[in-house]
């Protein structure tokens, strides 16, 4: 994925996984690189996409893993005789330290890693992905920085560079309390739809960005990041001593 001079072959991007994130990377990839697809519960085709048995898209030169991040590990174990010697695997999972630790201990060594965690998804990208963020962990080699190039470049996204600790730190605030709140106001609707304000049509906006995300994101970004369940413990703690303090005031009063 990095630069091409107009003499050099293309470079072969295979993707393991066409879900929802899967089809919305190659519907931006299919029209930049030649793009290898498979996965077994899909049988329609999928538009950028040319489905070819999972080792030819192991052999790629960029294999792209777009799975949930409990399955990781099986699918490592699926590609691994596979993989050449040099490729780049990348994944693209909401959480970062257990994928980084899991690819780093199980793929070949001759492979080089990179975790990315595009900070967007098929709601928030149907305008485009330019602008949006991507987060960069570069785990094992050299092309973490060549990545965060390529895609500034070919998409212009904004390419965050990070460690995998930094990037679960921050996204458990970021991401787990935005779906934690979420999952809160689903269960109290119906919600005013009319009489809002500016406010709080922009909440409806967040709600509606993550409402029909997979149950499997929620569990990674609540379940799968270590940083999480202290954002969560301090968020209901403070929530708690306010509505302690309201009560006690309601009673003064």
């Amino acid at each position: 994925m990095s630069q091409r001079h107009p003499d050099r072959p293309r470079k072969t991007i295979g993707l393991v996984g066409l879900g929802a994130f899967g089809r919305l990377a190659a519907a931006h990839l299919g029209a930049h690189e030649p793009l290898f697809g498979y996965d077994p519960f899909v049988t329609d085709a999928v538009k950028g996409v040319i489905a070819r048995p999972l080792a030819e898209v192991a052999a790629c030169d960029v294999v792209i893993l777009a799975m949930p991040v409990p399955q990781l590990s099986a699918v490592i174990a699926a590609i691994h005789p596979h993989l050449r010697p040099g490729a780049l695997v990348l994944d693209v999972g909401s959480v970062k330290v257990i994928p980084a630790a899991t690819m780093l201990a199980e793929l070949p060594a001759h492979v080089d890693i990179v975790g990315t965690h595009p900070m967007f998804g098929p709601q928030s990208a149907r305008g485009g992905v330019k602008g949006l963020k991507i987060v960069i962990c570069p785990i094992r080699g050299d092309q973490g920085r060549h990545i965060a190039a390529y895609l500034r470049k070919a998409f212009g996204l904004d390419a965050i560079i990070a460690t995998p600790e930094e990037h679960d730190r921050e996204a458990a605030m970021v991401q787990g309390l935005t779906h934690l709140i979420a999952k809160v106001l689903v269960e109290m609707e119906p919600l005013p739809r009319h009489m809002t304000t500016a406010s709080f049509d922009l909440i409806l906006r967040a709600v509606e960005m993550v409402r029909h995300d997979a149950p499997e994101v929620f569990y990674a970004i609540e379940r799968m990041n270590p940083f999480a369940p202290d954002v969560r413990r301090r968020f209901f703690g403070l929530a708690a001593e306010l509505a302690e303090s309201l009560e006690k005031n309601g009673d003064a009063g």
